[in-house]
């Protein structure tokens, strides 16, 4: 079934700040869920490309490759900056990355140790600061805290369900 590209959806950020725990629950969950997915994937899976889309390992070092991006935003909206900082997507720093090269240990551990970094921010914050916002470049809108927390587990979730269906596809 064709998925919605992740550059052409849209969010509405409606719902209050003060849900940032129950965001951040979805955001703190990522790692345990790609674990899980990918415990008893034999490694020759985890490399394979199917109709030339990225690789679950590339997807999940590709999920590490944006924990840079998430940080910065997150000093935009701290600085009180109006808008976040855009992604140039002129490079693909995912293919560059070339993740398949590594062991699949190092490139869990490497998002691992980023999205750790992530929460420990986040964790930080007093619940105003989750209302704090810039706004977003892509999207052209306010994107709060809260709702940075939200689109990051949007993000996760889109490529998890990606990843899924790539196993679904090896088990046929």
């Amino acid at each position: 079934m064709p998925q919605m590209p992740w550059l052409e959806r849209k969010f509405n950020f409606d719902f209050p700040h003060e849900l940032h725990p129950e965001v951040m629950e979805r955001v703190r969950g990522t790692y345990v869920r790609l674990k899980e997915m990918t415990d008893k994937c034999p490694a020759d899976h985890l490399t394979t490309r199917l109709e030339d889309r990225w690789s679950i390992q590339e997807i999940v070092g590709h999920l590490g490759d944006c924990e840079q991006l998430w940080d910065i935003r997150i000093d935009h909206i701290l600085e009180g900056r109006e808008a976040m900082q855009g992604v140039d997507f002129s490079k693909n720093f995912t293919d560059e990355a070339n993740h398949n090269a590594s062991g699949f240990e190092d490139v869990m551990a490497r998002f691992k140790s980023k999205r750790d970094h992530f929460i420990g921010r986040m964790d930080q914050l007093t619940t105003e600061d989750f209302a704090r916002s810039a706004i977003h470049p892509r999207l052209n809108k306010p994107m709060r805290m809260v709702d940075l927390c939200f689109f990051i587990a949007e993000h996760d979730d889109f490529h998890l369900a990606r990843m899924r269906e790539m196993l679904n596809e090896f088990t046929k």
